[in-house]
């Protein structure tokens, strides 16, 4: 009966509508209860039927065996707490060992790859004393391995003669082999500081031959196995460093010579390039000490660049070099002067050649237990305080090595690293660049820029990138001028950095060409027009002849035409008549000098903005009397005066003015200058300046000084417009100005008006 039920069960059927009645008899559709709207009751899994776990039978014990087992263990503890009660305390010796067989443990799990902390190391460091224990020796290798590497790593031109009293203060003797290794590392890392690696080989040479000595040990084989695999790069550095040691005096120049011998035996490009690197380096030294060999070396250069079969590269390098030779070194000295530190007679200079029997000692480089380490660390005292002396401040106590390290780690956080080559000044302009560049629109940029960190004192950087950016744009791009806008009124900060770049850039406005300036100019009318900056900044400017320049008189022309169309001509005039502002420009509308004032009104008006300047006051002529000497009639005279316009000039004639035709006309007079006018206006007249020409007033006037010295600012209230140069003849300007001249050329133009009845121009003389 199961198989049926089963099949009756799996049978899946359609569910019967709302209301339908099942069928009280079995069939083949599943039945359903009967649907219910009341909620569900809370339906739980009943306890199961069977008896509890807590009333379930405990399994059988042995009382016997369970006590027996209680009692060994009391006296298994008791048996503990006697032990420990009379255990001795641990002595020194117990103390060191123990800490010793840890310390060995410890690193040689390290040396496995198992990383083990620093604070562990150094406390177990603190705990050995026993300075006649290869342990204790080892700590002292590697914190002498440290110091000398830190000490040469940080070494440089300024620094140097305080650094080599710490470098004596180490083991140099015990630590030649790692003194050698490290500066020869560092120097093949950093060749333009080989110089300053060289300096200081010397200085302990001059002490420490022997180490003087295995650093040239190792430079030439290092040189010989660079040269036989065909290194390249340590061949230049291995050239490089021994060069330098030989401008030092610290090898002679023999080596320097052997090696440039075997460079230019068989040439290679590769072997000239090394061998005119190493010349430019040691060339001087080699002119002064030895010139024959300098002269033997240059002769094969020059045979190499006529006759070998070298690249076009190289033959250029050879050419340089003579060029280098020809100006006597002045860029490559042999011992630059602030490193010439040691005496000539106090050096020792070491005689080694490229093909000796060298041994370089390469056992130096590692540890090895000295059984005599405390004898050999106090004869390495007293020859260290004969090279500082007595009362060097360099003096080692006998702390434990822990305080060395410690000390070492702070002068590692004191140590201030100053990077010379302006490598992440370069880094952080190139930032800036790429991401003005980068930017659709300012609104991006500005926001791209914000989240630039900047440096300390690198704020700067920022308004100079901007402004760098936007003079090299081919015309001005109001793109830079919101930049500018925007970050101006941000911060105070940028807004004084923009008016500090202002009063920069106006400096040295000289120096760029005319779009770049136009495109400055612009960008600080633009900030200026939107009171990005304050007005205050055009205190710097003044405008006269002596303290402007081509330059900066183009800056200041499209500065203030940029002014004129942002604001407007009512309102630039508004603002720089401001009481509190007008200060700030006694600069560009001077009144103390009548010659300054003079220039800046003609400036305002030859740009269009002569309308700035109608409040300024107009420079005071000493009154003279026009005295010309003229044959004609005195109505054609009146009316001709009528028309000039002379103000209080006077004009005088006289009949007997014709004996007099041939003198010259001198300063103290004013002539009446005849340049030719459109039909229709007024006639123009020359007044001599006076001002220059106080002290000799008696000379006569030359051709081209004779100038109008009047008020062009506003020719609707002048009969006299403009500034003219009398031109009586072009080709002879310096000679004196004759009456015969005047009286000839205003006489012709009176009788043409007559003849033709109207006022015509009077021609130039």
């Amino acid at each position: 009966m199961s198989d049926p039920v089963m099949l009756q069960s799996a049978v899946r059927v359609p569910t019967p509508p709302p209301g339908a009645v099942f069928p009280s008899h079995p069939s083949g559709s599943r039945k359903r209860a009967p649907v219910s709207r009341s909620p569900s009751p809370n339906r739980r899994r009943s306890p199961p039927s069977g008896p509890s776990r807590d009333q379930a039978d405990a399994p059988h014990v042995d009382p016997d065996r369970a006590r027996e087992r209680e009692l060994e263990l009391v006296e298994r503890l008791r048996q503990q707490e006697t032990k420990e009660a009379a255990r001795k305390p641990m002595t020194d010796e117990e103390k060191q060992a123990a800490a010793k067989a840890e310390y060995e443990r410890l690193l040689n799990m390290r040396s496995g790859g198992t990383y083990i902390p620093p604070a562990r190391l150094r406390a177990l460091q603190a705990q050995i004393t026993d300075k006649t224990s290869k342990e204790y020796q080892r700590m002292a290798w590697e914190a002498l391995k440290k110091s000398i590497n830190g000490l040469i790593n940080k070494v440089n031109v300024s620094n140097i003669k305080y650094i080599i009293p710490e470098l004596f203060g180490e083991n140099l003797i015990r630590g030649r082999g790692l003194f050698c290794r490290s500066i020869m590392k560092a120097q093949a890392a950093s060749l333009p500081f080989t110089p300053i690696y060289a300096a200081m080989a010397a200085i302990v040479n001059s002490k420490l031959p022997q180490v003087g000595e295995l650093l040239l040990s190792r430079l030439i084989v290092q040189f010989r196995k660079a040269f036989k695999r065909n290194d390249k790069a340590v061949c230049l550095s291995s050239t490089t460093f021994i060069a330098h040691l030989c401008n030092q005096q610290v090898v002679h120049e023999m080596l320097a010579a052997q090696m440039l011998l075997l460079l230019l035996h068989k040439p290679t490009d590769d072997s000239v390039e090394i061998a005119v690197g190493l010349t430019r380096e040691v060339g001087q030294h080699l002119e002064e000490m030895s010139s024959s060999i300098a002269l033997a070396v240059f002769d094969q250069f020059r045979n190499i660049l006529h006759e070998a079969d070298i690249d076009k590269r190289v033959q250029y390098m050879i050419e340089v070099l003579f060029q280098v030779r020809k100006d006597r070194y002045k860029d490559n000295p042999a011992v630059r002067e602030e490193l010439d530190l040691i005496e000539e007679e106090d050096q020792i200079t070491h005689r080694i050649s490229l093909d000796d029997e060298i041994e370089v000692q390469d056992g130096l480089n590692v540890f090895k237990y000295d059984a005599q380490w405390e004898d050999h660390e106090d004869a390495y005292k007293k020859l260290k305080a004969e090279i500082l002396g007595d009362g060097s401040d360099y003096e080692d106590d006998e702390d434990s090595n822990g305080g060395s390290d410690n000390s070492e780690a702070e002068e590692e956080r004191q140590m201030d690293i100053k990077d010379q080559s302006n490598t992440d000044l370069v880094n952080l302009r190139r930032t800036i660049y790429l991401t003005i560049m980068s930017s659709i629109d300012f609104e991006e940029c500005c926001h791209k820029l914000m989240k630039i960190s900047l440096p300390t004192g690198k704020e700067p950087e920022l308004p100079s990138m901007i402004i760098e950016c936007c003079s090299q744009e081919r015309t001005y791009s109001k793109f830079y001028g919101l930049i500018g806008e925007r970050f101006s009124k941000l911060n105070r900060l940028w807004s004084d950095l923009f008016e500090e770049a202002f009063a920069k850039y106006y400096d040295t406005i000289h120096r760029y060409e005319t779009n770049r300036l136009r495109n400055i100019a612009r960008f600080f009318g633009h900030m200026l027009g939107t009171d990005a900056i304050g007005w205050h900044v055009l205190s710097i400017i003044r405008l006269n002849e002596e303290d402007t320049t081509s330059s900066s008189r183009i800056f200041i022309k499209i500065f203030f035409q940029d002014l004129a169309e942002h604001l407007g001509l009512p309102k630039l005039q508004a603002r720089l008549k401001d009481e509190i502002l007008r200060p700030s420009f006694d600069g560009l509308f001077p009144t103390d000098n009548p010659r300054n004032t003079r220039f800046s009104i003609n400036y305002f008006t030859s740009i269009g903005l002569g309308m700035l300047t109608e409040e300024m006051p107009i420079p005071a002529t000493r009154p003279v009397a026009l005295l010309v000497h003229i044959l004609v009639h005195v109505p054609l005279l009146a009316t001709a005066a009528v028309n000039m316009d002379v103000g209080d000039h006077s004009v005088q004639t006289t009949d007997h003015a014709q004996k007099n035709r041939n003198r010259d006309i001198h300063v103290e007079k004013v002539i009446v200058g005849l340049a030719p006018q459109p039909p229709g206006q007024d006639i123009h007249v020359a007044e001599v300046p006076q001002d220059p020409f106080l002290r000799r007033q008696d000379r006569g006037i030359r051709v081209g000084e004779v100038t109008q010295d009047l008020d062009p600012r506003r020719p609707d209230q002048n009969h006299v417009k403009g500034a003219t140069l009398l031109d009586l003849d072009p080709q002879r300007q310096d000679r004196d100005l004759r009456v015969e001249e005047v009286i000839h050329r205003l006489d012709r133009h009176l009788q043409s008006r007559d003849r033709r009845g109207s006022r015509a121009p009077i021609a130039a003389l």
